[in-house]
Order: C-alpha cells, then structure tokens, then sequence
C-alpha cells in the first residue's frame, strides 16, 4: 500500500475510526470507545473493515485495536487487541 488514501472510502463507509501506517506499508486499525458495552461491535466492525480491503493492493493489517479507557488490555479470540488507554502512556 502506498499511502493510507487507498482506503479512505472504507473508512468513511465501515465506521473505523483510525488506521495508521508504518513507512514500511505496515498498517494498524483502530476503534475507540468509551465503554466495555461495545467492545463487541467496535471488533465486528474492524474485523468487517479487513474482509473490505484489498489485500492485494496492501498486506494484511499488522494489529487489529480496541481502544477503551481503563480497565485491562487483552486479545480477543478473534485476534483484535482490547488495549486501555493506560497502556499507551509512554
């Protein structure tokens, strides 16, 4: 993947709040929310975002993030990162 314009449609369309890309086309999703309750949804609808994208044109994402304000990070069964934002604290 060039640059993150590839998937702006998606982004728009699938309701992901954040990718980021690495120089080296490494890419992350991410999704925040402020509560435990949807959890759930934020991963379904990440996970939805990646069926979409054409991993053709770019790789396969390097991490699939949950953002949520406290509480405990942890990785799903399904492979999205629930990670508390305490736990971005440089």
């Amino acid at each position: 993947m060039d640059d993150l314009s590839d998937l702006s449609d998606l982004i728009s369309a699938q309701e992901v709040d954040a990718i980021t890309q690495l120089p080296d086309g490494r890419w992350a999703v991410f999704e925040v929310k402020l509560g435990a309750r949807r959890i759930d949804e934020a991963a379904v609808s990440i996970l939805r975002f990646v069926v979409k994208t054409d991993i053709d044109k770019t790789c396969e994402p390097t991490m699939l993030e949950v953002i949520k304000p406290g509480g405990y990070s942890y990785m799903r069964q399904d492979g999205v990162a629930v990670i508390a934002l305490a736990a971005l604290d440089p």
